[in-house]
């Protein structure tokens, strides 16, 4: 990866395994809007930027040298040699179909308060009602930017009305938005410390807290504390391990688990992105 600045713009060539397309569409993040292809406006890390890309060049703007060294070379995980987790994962034949047809996603480092919010209202929603739940609560708790709004602190939302959270259709999870608010205020759980347990260890704390459960649990430790060993599995993606890995029987998660972490291990997170990208897009697995 290179990289200069020019104007409000940096200008990133040279880069290897970076498709803005699958990295915000395959489900890990929801504030995103697409205006045109290739080209998109993300808000992430108290952050408005801009991005487009075409086949030589990406264009992060406006960004300056240091915001983009100091928050999206992580965010994006740009740092991480992404040919080598694709070389490994292509031993299993079927993903490398998968890593063939999208091997343009990395995983995001979101911030962790805001993805698992965003995840505990994902559940038993369609992802176009998740984005405008998401940004309902941010017009209305957040802090505003020109013509958007940041999402809201946890002193916010472990505050806010129960009704009024519920006017921002966040339906039955207005309950659990608020308890994760509150046990992560009074620091009953602390999201930073996480990194520095087993995924097991970090994924029991975190099911504490009411209305999260093992996937909403995972999605987090994946798309915002590192760890890449779990594998989120809702049921979109217990039918397609199903239909590529269990000739297609009816199996329990925990099994679906545990091959997950004997075949891939500390990979499993990728694996899951790269399947989950592949299936949803091609309708593989899809109930007839």
């Amino acid at each position: 990866m290179e990289y200069k600045q020019k104007d409000d713009k940096i200008i990133m060539t040279d880069f290897d395994s970076f498709n803005i397309k699958e990295i915000l569409e395959c489900g890990q993040c929801f504030r995103f809007t697409k205006l045109d292809e290739n080209e998109y406006i993300i808000i992430a890390k108290n952050r408005v930027l801009n991005i487009k890309q075409n086949k030589d060049e990406v264009y992060f703007y406006p960004c300056d040298k240091k915001d983009f060294e100091q928050i999206w070379i992580n965010y994006f995980d740009l740092n991480r040699d992404y040919a080598k987790i694709k070389e490994l994962l292509s031993n299993d034949k079927i993903l490398k179909k998968a890593i063939d047809y999208a091997g343009g996603i990395r995983i995001l480092n979101q911030q962790p308060w805001e993805c698992l919010i965003s995840f505990i209202i994902s559940q038993n929603n369609r992802i176009p009602m998740i984005k405008q739940v998401i940004k309902n609560i941010s017009e209305k708790y957040g802090e505003k930017s020109g013509d958007y709004y940041f999402f809201p602190d946890k002193h916010s939302l472990a505050n806010a009305d129960i009704l009024a959270l519920t006017e921002c259709k966040t339906g039955f999870r207005a309950k659990y938005i608020i308890d994760a608010a509150q046990k992560i205020n009074s620091n009953l759980i602390n999201l930073e410390s996480l990194r520095l347990l087993s995924s097991d260890e970090a994924r029991q704390k975190l099911i504490l807290i009411k209305g999260v459960g093992p996937k909403v649990a995972d999605c987090t430790l994946l798309f915002s504390l590192g760890k890449t060993d779990v594998f989120p599995t809702d049921v979109w993606v217990k039918r397609v391990m199903e239909h590529f890995y269990f000739n297609g029987s009816d199996t329990p998660i925990k099994e679906i688990h545990n091959f997950a972490k004997n075949t891939w291990s500390n990979l499993s997170g990728f694996a899951q992105q790269y399947l989950f990208y592949y299936a949803r897009s091609l309708k593989i697995g899809a109930k007839k």
